[in-house]
């Protein structure tokens, strides 16, 4: 499946032009806020205020030969306000500049982050309630266990999707903290109003203590939500590519008209967006990983941490705008074989319900272990000949002296596995209507 991942906001976060003007924006605002304090002249800020800007090439120029990025755009800047540039920078350190900015464009790519997750959530919901009673064999340690439904796998994803905009938003609120305090975070050379004052038109808050930095803790915090959310699009992928496995052939990835699948074998049609996104799970833990070897520094701030970040911010968060924006896709155009599905349930012949019969025996008085052993002992035949597990069960004289054929055959109905289905369905998503137009015209 080819993506149509074009959307380019993401993308424009990270682009210099965006991240030169949060630097301007911060500057500025601390100069606002030293000209209301009595700080620095009002003709200067007026003048700042109108002239200050920046240029990208000039900004590239200078920082080939000062070799550092702030200086190079403070002096691009001061060419185009003149003398009054004096007073732009004040008592700031280039962390000041860099992590408040940091915090506001980690904080514009989790707001495109949670649209992306929103709109994976109304795909399952709607899929979810598509297949809410699509019968299908539940499977653990990927061998037959019970039926289930596979609405209910659906939800179980809607689920922790739901828990992951959750985490989500908390990891969002908690890298919304700039800092304006100086060299090592004492307000030595500036008033703790203009940190204040800066983080409010920011949209931030100040962090209650900083060294030269903010801490990188809540960095670490905001890249492993990030991998979380990852790994839970792993863990359906996983599962899809099960499903498409020829054995079972219960799903499959949508396959457009004039797609290949191999460059050997004509036949094939393999689950190649599934894989895509389970290699690009453990990219995304990598940078998690990367987030949290920042934590430790040394003393009040060193820049082993600045390099790493320069490539797990833009990329972490653009990769996750993919990969959710991909199985989004791949959830509304996923086609399934519900008749697959019931053609699996009974490759065991029956098997699945054993657990319904041993407790049916408890019920008439026999001990927990003495209805095991029955019913095991009658399992195992029907495994071993290939013969209908019912019908065993029916030829079985100790088992009939405690159930009658009707008690045996009401263990093998499929609405009584079903039947607190709309309860949990009313858990996961809060009510029992369906939602209008969920069926569309999609073909299973």
């Amino acid at each position: 499946m080819i993506p149509r991942y074009s959307r380019k906001v993401m993308a424009q976060i990270w682009e210099p032009e965006n991240r030169f003007r949060k630097w301007l924006q911060i500057e500025l605002l601390a100069c606002e806020a030293m000209a209301k304090l009595g700080e620095v002249p009002p003709a200067a800020w007026e003048n700042i205020r109108q002239k200050a800007g920046f240029d990208l090439k000039r900004i590239e120029e200078i920082e080939k030969v000062v070799k550092h990025d702030v200086i190079a755009f403070l002096t691009a800047v001061s060419e185009k306000v003149g003398p009054d540039a004096r007073f732009l920078h004040l008592g700031l350190t280039s962390s000041d500049i860099l992590d408040t900015s940091l915090a506001m464009l980690l904080v514009e790519a989790a707001a495109v982050l949670e649209e992306d997750l929103k709109k994976l959530l109304s795909a399952l919901k709607k899929r979810a309630y598509e297949h809410k009673l699509t019968p299908m064999m539940g499977r653990t340690h990927g061998v037959h266990a019970e039926p289930i439904t596979f609405g209910l796998v659906l939800a179980l994803w809607y689920a922790e999707m739901e828990r992951n905009l959750e985490r989500l938003r908390r990891v969002k609120a908690g890298i919304a903290y700039g800092k304006v305090s100086g060299a090592v975070g004492t307000y030595a050379h500036l008033n703790p109003a203009v940190e204040a004052y800066v983080c409010a038109k920011c949209g931030l808050k100040p962090a209650p203590i900083s060294n030269q930095i903010v801490q990188r803790d809540r960095h670490a915090d905001y890249f492993a939500a990030l991998a979380i959310i990852a790994s839970s699009v792993e863990k359906i992928a996983l599962q899809i590519r099960h499903l498409q496995r020829t054995e079972v052939n219960e799903a499959e990835e949508p396959f457009s008209e004039g797609q290949k699948g191999s460059s050997a074998m004509p036949h094939k049609r393999n689950p190649i967006a599934s894989e895509n996104l389970m290699g690009l799970s453990r990219l995304m833990r990598s940078y998690a990983l990367a987030a949290m070897e920042n934590i430790a520094l040394w003393h009040e701030r060193d820049i082993s941490h600045s390099s790493v970040e320069r490539i797990i911010a833009p990329d972490a968060t653009i990769l996750l705008d993919y990969m959710l924006d991909r199985l989004t896709q791949l959830i509304e155009n996923l086609v399934i074989y519900p008749q697959n599905m019931l053609t699996n349930m009974q490759l065991t012949h029956g098997l699945v319900f054993s657990e319904g019969v041993m407790l049916k025996l408890v019920q008439k008085g026999l001990s927990r272990e003495d209805a095991y052993s029955l019913v095991q002992k009658a399992a195992f035949q029907s495994r071993q000949e290939k013969k209908d597990f019912e019908e065993i069960l029916w030829q079985d004289q100790e088992i009939l002296k405690y159930l009658g054929k009707e008690e045996i055959k009401e263990c093998f109905n499929l609405a009584h596995f079903f039947r607190h289905v709309d309860t949990i369905f009313d858990r996961v998503f809060g009510l029992r209507e369906e939602p209008p137009n969920n069926r569309g015209n999609k073909k299973n």
